[in-house]
């Protein structure tokens, strides 16, 4: 049997943040869950998960909903999220390709 992975305070709060602005924007657009489910290609019961923060949903659901009923993720200008995503790129190429544990030297004699 698995264990629940525990996870931070803040991973909880940033999902139940998101869930409720997916809820939000559903409201506004006077869909039924039924119809975001649809939408997103997922059961009714799962958008349900999404909208109360269920940290469990695969991420590209939540975010394919959060799309859908216009939540904004990340900046909303394209050319900024290109820019800023050239710049991950770059930071990271500048990084190690692995990152290895320290060997611990038998320093003692």
């Amino acid at each position: 049997m698995r264990h629940p992975r525990a996870l931070s305070p803040l991973t909880l709060e940033a999902a139940k943040l998101l869930g409720g602005n997916v809820r939000l924007g559903r409201r506004r657009r006077r869909w039924t869950v039924a119809e975001l489910a649809e939408r997103v290609g997922v059961s009714e019961a799962t958008m349900l998960k999404v909208e109360h923060g269920d940290p469990g949903v695969r991420l590209g659901i939540a975010f394919e909903a959060a799309a859908l009923v216009g939540v904004p993720l990340f900046d909303e200008d394209r050319a900024r999220r290109a820019w800023e995503a050239a710049r991950v790129e770059d930071r990271l190429a500048l990084l190690p390709q692995r990152v290895r544990q320290p060997l611990k030297a038998d320093d003692d004699f």
